[in-house]
This record gives structure tokens, sequence and C-alpha cells, in this order.
């Protein structure tokens, strides 16, 4: 354990900085509450994303690493900012007339469209916990609701009320004239309504605790601001939650950069140290546009673990998080393969080593033993050559050339399988287009087709490969990467591929000659 401490002091992963970072804001010395917290947010006014996927798995990465450089206790709290009231109505939900009906009040007090729990807050707190846990991450839930009405927030949302001409002075120059002429930090519940408030104060009694507004019928209501009878303003209710919960290290998305720089300086009105953390990066979709919730662009989670395990999809959030990166489908056969690849590696390397494995992170410092003796590409090409979205075919190739492995056997390849076939028919069939060869192609072609009839049965990948290497070198080819386009382009109906000599070795030299026979032959290989 010492040792790997003094590794870790020392790892250049990301996470291991980001630990040695909450170490020094730390002064490296326990806090008073007993522990470190790390915190991630969540705002319930719709189902948990991919965002929340990468905000909790990163900063879980953070946390292990921080525990192997200290014996400091640590805790993560998964935050719902479920008393924010709801401004517009979620596209994605049933009975949208009703919640309609409910538009302004806290997302707690509003019946859930699904009909499931006691209110619609309620219900996408129940799928983030079903979410995380799904994910295995270890976390502690809280509910904004929750601490606003038993009084957690009570001491510190005095403190905003005795600060307040200082914590609106932070926030009036980002706001425009109008805005800042009703702009308070203090967002009053309605008790006849139930409706979260957007009015102006006017009157503050710091002693008694209150403040004064008028309601909608223009008769001054005073009210008090703890036990849940008022709820705080974005920027301002970040800063008192960092403050009343002591929070550590709590990261963000790039597009709020000028929060975190605001509600640091409230928290620091307020008495608190605002925690450490970084900005991390947004995502892009296909057309390299931000990601967004309303838009709908990009990729759901849902949807990559169709075509991939959980485990690629860490890798996706494990890699630079501080560089803009494109979230979507055409990424995940590349995560697939690099994942396996580093979990391949990690019991081969040495412990120092280990710790710069994305897979130490990715499995919080305890990547499971095993491999799969096919890439996910591989799969993705064999299921495209046979065009088949039947398993057991391509389980006919691999057995052949794997003859220990089977479904039964090999678990982790038999899922690969399945997430292949999904693959396959959802982006690479509709996608295929087959072209006939040049003249000098078919001569090449020609080549290929003796060379594979001269190997043995039992040829290895890397004979293959040089064969093929060989071919292109003699063939009338500008370069070799022309060559293997043309392989790809002719044979497997697309414009990359995988290493040729892996693939003939899996297809069959036979199969792959016959291939070569129908191309010659001037068949269509679409019709296949």
């Amino acid at each position: 354990m010492t040792d790997l401490r003094d590794f870790a002091s020392h790892a250049n992963a990301w996470p291991f900085a980001e630990a040695r970072a909450v170490l020094k804001h730390l002064k490296e010395e326990t806090p008073e509450k007993g522990y470190v917290l790390f915190e991630t947010g969540y705002g319930p006014s719709g189902l948990p994303h991919i965002g929340t996927f990468g905000e909790v798995a990163r900063t879980s990465m953070v946390r292990h690493a921080f525990s192997l450089l200290t014996d400091i206790p640590t805790r993560l709290f998964a935050f719902s900012d479920d008393m924010d009231g709801l401004r517009k109505v979620p596209v994605n939900i049933p009975n949208k007339e009703m919640v309609a009906e409910h538009l302004g009040k806290p997302l707690t007090k509003i019946p859930d469209p699904f009909g499931t729990h006691e209110s619609f807050g309620h219900h996408n707190n129940a799928r983030l916990k079903s979410f995380l846990d799904e994910f295995g991450f270890e976390y502690e839930f809280k509910s904004s609701s929750e601490c606003y009405a038993a009084g957690e927030f009570d001491d510190v949302l005095l403190k905003v009320l005795e600060k307040y001409e200082a914590v609106i002075n932070v926030i009036l120059p980002t706001l425009g004239a109008e805005r800042q002429a009703t702009y308070s930090p203090f967002l009053p519940v309605c008790p006849d309504t139930g409706i979260v408030l957007q009015v102006p104060i006017l009157e503050r009694d710091v002693d008694a605790g209150t403040i004064v507004y008028e309601n909608e019928a223009g008769k001054k209501v005073e009210t008090p601001v703890t036990g849940g009878a008022c709820k705080l303003q974005w920027k301002a209710d970040w800063a008192m939650r960092w403050a009343a919960l002591d929070v550590d290290y709590e990261m963000c998305g790039k597009d709020l950069t000028d929060s975190v720089n605001l509600s640091s300086k409230i928290c620091r009105i307020l008495g608190g140290n605002p925690p450490a953390g970084f900005i991390y990066e947004l995502f892009l979709d296909d057309k390299g546009e931000k990601i967004s919730k309303s838009k709908g662009n990009g990729l759901a989670v849902e949807e990559w673990l169709r075509y991939a395990p959980p485990e690629s999809l860490a890798l996706f959030m494990y890699q630079k998080p501080k560089t803009a990166k494109r979230l979507y489908f055409d990424v995940v056969p590349k995560n697939v393969d690099e994942y396996f690849s580093h979990l391949g590696k990690f019991q081969e390397q040495e412990p120092k080593d280990k710790l710069n494995n994305p897979a130490w992170h990715i499995h919080a410092g305890h990547p499971p033993e095993g491999n799969v003796p096919l890439s996910f590409n591989v799969l993705l090409n064999l299921a495209s050559v046979c065009n088949t979205e039947d398993k057991s075919v391509i389980w006919h190739f691999i057995s052949r050339y794997s003859p220990d492995a089977s479904p039964e056997s090999s678990p982790k390849l038999d899922h690969l399988v399945e997430y292949a076939v999904n693959y396959f028919r959802d982006f690479v069939k509709p996608a295929k287009q087959y072209r006939a060869p040049s003249a000098d192609e078919r001569v090449a072609l020609e080549d290929l087709r003796q060379s594979l009839e001269a190997l043995p049965d039992d040829a290895k990948a890397e004979d293959i490969q040089t064969q093929v290497y060989e071919i292109g070198k003699r063939g009338a080819f500008k370069d070799l990467r022309a060559w293997f386009q043309a392989l790809y382009e002719i044979l497997l109906g697309q414009s990359q591929g995988p290493r040729m000599g892996s693939f003939i070795a899996l297809y069959g030299i036979d199969e792959t000659i016959a291939l070569i026979d129908k191309v010659l032959a001037g068949d269509s290989l679409a019709a296949e």
C-alpha cells in the first residue's frame, strides 16, 4: 500500500492529478466534519442522461484516486435540485397537459405524469437512483426539497439574509437593467398556490429571519427564509449548498464557468470555502454542435448500451475530459476495442503503470481478469461480410478460429457478438455500398487469390497479413492505404475495415477466395 501511495503521488492520470489538488485544497488535513465530501448535481426536470453518467463516473474516479493517496474518509453526494420550480413541460413525458397545470411549482409538488410516485420530482429521483445503481456507483442521495424542509440549510439561509446586499452585488452586474430592478436571491414559495415566485423583496428582517414580498393579489406577505418557505436562485443556491454541506469537490461543464466564479464569491461571503474541482468540456454531436437535451441530438446512455458494454462508456468519459469530444454512434466501436485493450494490458503491467491505465479508474482499482480473443471491429466486419443478424452464424466462424471459445465459456465475447449484431443492423447494413474493382484492382485481387490458395488452411493471421501487404506493395497503388481501402470497399462495402490478416484468418481462407471469385466474376456482393 505504501508503494502504491507513493506511485499515486506521481501518477500522470488526470484523476490522480485532481485528487492531489483536492488534498492540497484541504492542506492535507481531515476536514472538521470528519470526511471529504465529493458532490455531483442533477436537475430532475428531465430523466437522467449521459451527462449525468459522465459527471458521477468522473467524480467517482477522482474519489477513488483520492482514497489511494490518503486515509481521510470520503463521501459522495448525488444532489437533486428537486425544489426548483418547473419552467416548461418536458417533451418526453406522458400527461403533458396535466403537468402544464402545475408549472412554477417545485418538482416534488407536481403530480407524477407517469403515475408511479408521489410527485414528478420523486419519480425522476427514483430514476436517478436506479440509473446510478445500475452502474454500481457508490453514493448517497440528497434531495433539495428534503434539505430545505428539514432545516439543513437554515443557518446558511439566515446568513444569506444577513449578507443580502453583498450577495446581490455579486449577481447584479451580470444582469440586464430590467432584471436588476427585481432580482432577489430568495424565491418565496407561495402558501396559496405552491408556486416558486420570482418577485422583488420589499422588506427584510434579519433578526426575525423573514422577508416581505407582494403576491399576485397585491397583498404584502411576510415569510421566513427558513424551513422550506423560500428557495434560493440558482447561483446563490449552489453557493449556499457548498457552504451548508461543506462540499470539498465538485466538477461541472464548461457552460457553467461563470456560475462557478459567481457562486464561489458568494460562498466566501457566506463564510464557506468553495470546493476544488475542474471544468470539463462539453460533448458535441456528429455535426460538431453542442449536445442539448431540448434538441435531442447526440447519443443517450440507453443507445450506447445497445451497442456496447458500460465500461466502454466509462472509458469515453475518462479520456481527455478537458477536450470537447463528439458523442455519436461512430465513436462506439473504437471505445469498445480500446477498453478491452487497456483491460488486456492491465494484469501484465507494473504496479506504478497500472495506476495510469484507464481500466484502474473504470473499475475503482480492481479491474476483472480476462480478455476477448477478437476485437469488436473484427466482429462487426464478420457480421458485415456474412451480412447476418444471426449470432449463431458469427459463432460458427468464431469457434473455428478459436475452438475453446463458446457463448457459455466466453460470456464477454458473446455479449460483444450481440452488440456487434445490433450495431451492424442499425448502422453498417443500411450504409453498405459495394463497388466493382478497377482494372489494376482486379489484377491485385487475382494475385491475392493465388497467394491465399497457396497458404495452408491453418495459416496464422500474421502470415496472411504479410501476403496481403506484399501484394499491395507490388500492385499499381499509390500507397498501401489505397490497397486496403480498395479491399474494404470491394469486399466489405465500406470505406474502413479490419486488419485483413486477422479477418481472413477468422472468416476463412476458402471463404475469402470464394468472395474474391464472385467479385472477379462480376457478381454483386450486395445481395449476399
